[in-house]
C-alpha cells in the first residue's frame, strides 16, 4: 500500500503535463479550460494520503533525481492544490469567451506542474527545473491580454524572474560543490552550514527566493504583474506561486546554525516590507494592485521570522511548522480575495454587501482579528520571532486592516440589478472556508498548541491594532481625507525615467552624429541613430519570447551538467 501510495508523488507532475499536452491537440485546447480544476486532484490526494519521508526514485530522469514529501512540503503542497483547484473551477467559466483558451490552459498547466513540482523535489536538479517551470513559465499568464500594460508588466516580470533564476542556479551549484558534490536537498541544506560552505551561496539563494517571495527590494515585479494577468492567474500568482520562493527559503536555510549576517538582513529585509508595502498598498487605485502590495507586506512578515530564526541558530522544528500554516492560511485566503475582484462586477444591491461581508472577514483574518485563522498563525509565528518580531507581529495588524479597508474601498462596482452567478461563487466560498477553517483544523496537530479560548482575553489585549485602524478609516471617511495615488511599481517610476531619459539621450546623440558626419560620408553613427526606434520595437516584439526560451532551456541544461 505504501509503495502505490508513493506512485502519487510523480503523478502530480505528470498529470497537469499531460494536461498541457492535451491543449496542443487540434480542436482540444478550447475544452481543456473545463478540464483545469482536474490538474491539481493527484497533488491534493499525495497530501493527504502519500506515505512523509519516503524517497521515490526516478532512475534516467534528472540525472537519477526523486521526489519526496515532507511534513513541511505536505503542507504546501496541499495549500497550494486546494487553490489550484478552485481557481480552475473559476478560471473554467470566467475565461470561458477568452480570445486565447489553448495558451491559457497550456501554460496554467504547465506552471501548475512546476508549482506542485517545487514541494516535493528531493534534489537540486528537481528543484531548479520546477523552479524554473513555475517562474518563467507563468510569463505567458501575465502578459495573457497582449495589451500594452501587460507587456511592460511582463517584461518587469521576465527581468526580475531571470535574475532570481540565476541567483538560484549559481549559489545551488557552489552550495553543492560545499557538501562535496552532494545533490540531495538536505544534504545541501547541511553542507551550506558547514564552515567550508561558499561564503557567497547562501546569500545568493536569499536573494533569489526572496525574489520570487516579493522580498522587498526585489519586490517590484508583483505589484504590475498581478494587475495584469486574469483574475484567477493572479489568485494562483499570490496564493501559491509566491509560495515557492518561501519553501525554498524554508528547504535550504541551514536553520540550526548561526548564520548572523545573512539572517540579520533577511529580516530586517522582511519586516521593512511588512509595513512599508502595507503603506503603498493605500496609494492604489486598483484592487488587484493592493492585494499585491499586501503579498509583499505578508510574505515579508514570515521571511523577517525566518531571518531572525537564521540569526539565532533556532532548531527547524521550532519556526518551520509555523510558518508552514502561516503559508497555508495566506495563500488561501489571498487566493480568495483576487477571485472576489472577478466576483465583485457582477453583485449588485443586496449581493455586493454579502460579498463585501466575506471579504471583510477574510481582511480580518489576514490582519489578525481574535477568534479567525489569522490570529492562530500570527500568534504561533511570534514564539520563534522573539520579543522585538512578536511585537512587530503584533503591530501589523495596523497596517494589514488598512490595506484591507482600502481594498474594500476600490473594489470594483456593478450594474444594480446584476446577480453571481454560482459557477463563479461556489468556489469562491470555498476557499473562503477553506482559509477560515484549515488552519485551525490542523494547527494544534501541526504546532501542538493550546486552543485559542485558552488565550482569549490575551487575543483581545492584543488586537488593539485593528481597533485603532477601525478609528483611523471612520476618522478618514469623516473628514473626506483621500489617499496619495502612487504608481503600482514604486522603484520602478525612477528607474523607467532614468532608463528613458538615458535612451533620449542615446538618440540625440546619434542625430547629432549623424548630422556631423554626414559631410565627411560617414554612415555608421547614422545608421544607428536612424535604427534605435526599429530596435527597440524588434526587441519589445521576439526578445522578451527568446529571453523565456532560451532561460528554460539554458536552465534545465546547466541543471542535467550540474
Amino acid at each position: 500500500m505504501t509503495t502505490d501510495l508513493s506512485l502519487l508523488l510523480p503523478l502530480t507532475v505528470l498529470w497537469p503535463m499531460l494536461l498541457a499536452g492535451l491543449s496542443l491537440l487540434p480542436g482540444w485546447g478550447p475544452r481543456m479550460l473545463m478540464l483545469l480544476p482536474l490538474g491539481p486532484l493527484p497533488a491534493l490526494a499525495a497530501a493527504l494520503v502519500a506515505p512523509r519521508d519516503t524517497l521515490v526514485e526516478l532512475p534516467g530522469v534528472l540525472l537519477d533525481g526523486g521526489l519526496e514529501l515532507t511534513a513541511t512540503g505536505a503542507l504546501f503542497l496541499g495549500g497550494a492544490a486546494t487553490l489550484w483547484f478552485c481557481a480552475g473551477v473559476y478560471a473554467a467559466f470566467y475565461m470561458r469567451r477568452d480570445s486565447r483558451p489553448t495558451t491559457f490552459a497550456l501554460f496554467w498547466n504547465l506552471v501548475l506542474a512546476g508549482n506542485l513540482g517545487v514541494f516535493i523535489a528531493a534534489d537540486i536538479i528537481s528543484f531548479y527545473v520546477f523552479f524554473a517551470l513555475v517562474s518563467l513559465l507563468a510569463y505567458p499568464l501575465v502578459i495573457h491580454d497582449r495589451k500594452p500594460a501587460s507587456m511592460r508588466a511582463g517584461t518587469v516580470y521576465l527581468v526580475l524572474a531571470l535574475t532570481g533564476e540565476m541567483a538560484i542556479l549559481v549559489g545551488l551549484m557552489l552550495a553543492s560543490f560545499g557538501a562535496e558534490g552532494a545533490i540531495g536537498i538536505e544534504a545541501v541544506r547541511a553542507g551550506l552550514a558547514l564552515p567550508s560552505a561558499h561564503p557567497v551561496a547562501l546569500g545568493l539563494l536569499i536573494a533569489g527566493f526572496g525574489t520570487k517571495a516579493g522580498l522587498m527590494p526585489l519586490h517590484v515585479w508583483l505589484p504590475v504583474a498581478h494587475p495584469a494577468a486574469p483574475v484567477p492567474a493572479s489568485a494562483v500568482l499570490s496564493g501559491a506561486i509566491v509560495k515557492a520562493g518561501i519553501f525554498g527559503l524554508v528547504a535550504f536555510l541551514p536553520l540550526g546554525t548561526p548564520e548572523v549576517v545573512a539572517g540579520n538582513v533577511l529580516m530586517i529585509l522582511g519586516f521593512a516590507g511588512l509595513f512599508v508595502a502595507a503603506l503603498l498598498a493605500l496609494g492604489q487605485g486598483g484592487a488587484k494592485s493592493v492585494l499585491a502590495y499586501s503579498t509583499v507586506s505578508q510574505m515579508g512578515l514570515v521571511m523577517g521570522v525566518l531571518g531572525f530564526a537564521l540569526a539565532q541558530g533556532s532548531a527547524p522544528a521550532t519556526v518551520l511548522p509555523a510558518a508552514a500554516l502561516f503559508a497555508l492560511h495566506h495563500g488561501l485566503a489571498k487566493g480568495a480575495l483576487f477571485l472576489g475582484v472577478g466576483l465583485a462586477p457582477t453583485c449588485g444591491q443586496s449581493w455586493r454587501w454579502v460579498l463585501l461581508a466575506v471579504l471583510a472577514v477574510l481582511g480580518l483574518s489576514l490582519a489578525g482579528a481574535p477568534l479567525l485563522a489569522g490570529a492562530l498563525v500570527k500568534s504561533a509565528l511570534k514564539d520563534p520571532a522573539g520579543a522585538f518580531g512578536a511585537t512587530l507581529i503584533g503591530l501589523s495588524g495596523l497596517t494589514t486592516a488598512l490595506a484591507m479597508a482600502r481594498y474594500l474601498a476600490v473594489l470594483p462596482r456593478s450594474k444594480p440589478h446584476r446577480r453571481p452567478r454560482a459557477r463563479l461563487s461556489l468556489p469562491f466560498l470555498a476557499l473562503a472556508g477553506a482559509a477560515l477553517w484549515l488552519p485551525q483544523e490542523l494547527n494544534a496537530g501541526i504546532t501542538g498548541r493550546v486552543p485559542m479560548a485558552a488565550d482569549l482575553r490575551l487575543l483581545f489585549v492584543d488586537a488593539w491594532p485593528l481597533g485603532l485602524a477601525v478609528v483611523m478609516v471612520v476618522g478618514a471617511i469623516a473628514v473626506g481625507l483621500r489617499a496619495p495615488a502612487l504608481p503600482e511599481g514604486d522603484a520602478l517610476g525612477p528607474l523607467q525615467r532614468w532608463t528613458a531619459a538615458a535612451t533620449s539621450a542615446a538618440r540625440a546623440a546619434g542625430r547629432a552624429g549623424s548630422r556631423s558626419l554626414r559631410q565627411s560620408r560617414s554612415k555608421p553613427v547614422t545608421v544607428i541613430g536612424e535604427n534605435l526606434d526599429r530596435i527597440e520595437d524588434i526587441f519589445s516584439e521576439v526578445a522578451s519570447a527568446a529571453i523565456l526560451l532560451l532561460a528554460v532551456a539554458g536552465g534545465i541544461l546547466a541543471a542535467g551538467l550540474l
